[in-house]
């Protein structure tokens, strides 16, 4: 018996050695320079740049619209808290206009 498996242990060895070089091969055939990976995603990111900030611009102009209508609702019931939820609705635009603006004039896209 042992005779039968001593064939059966080599071929499976022999699969297993095929297998790891068809699949070394297969990396090194779909590798490429580090250096023009790194240059493609850095072209890749700065390209959806522009479209990212004008995004973030109608984001801010949305919700600058429903900050003030939640504003004026709260300013027609006399709430006493009116100030607090303005500055907050304020800024929050103004964070998302600033932030796009800064990234965009930092990162020089």
């Amino acid at each position: 018996m042992k005779e039968h498996h001593k064939p059966q242990k080599t071929a499976i060895k022999k699969t297993v050695l095929v297998a790891v070089f068809l699949g070394i091969t297969t990396l090194q055939a779909h590798s490429q320079d580090g250096l023009a990976g790194i240059e493609e995603a850095n072209r890749q990111v700065r390209s959806y740049f522009d479209a990212g900030t004008s995004l973030m611009y109608a984001i801010g102009a949305i919700l600058g619209l429903i900050g003030a209508v939640k504003v004026y609702q709260k300013w027609n019931a006399g709430d006493p808290d009116t100030g607090k939820v303005a500055a907050a609705w304020f800024g929050s635009c103004v964070f998302l206009v600033v932030v796009a603006t800064v990234i965009k004039s930092f990162f020089g896209v």
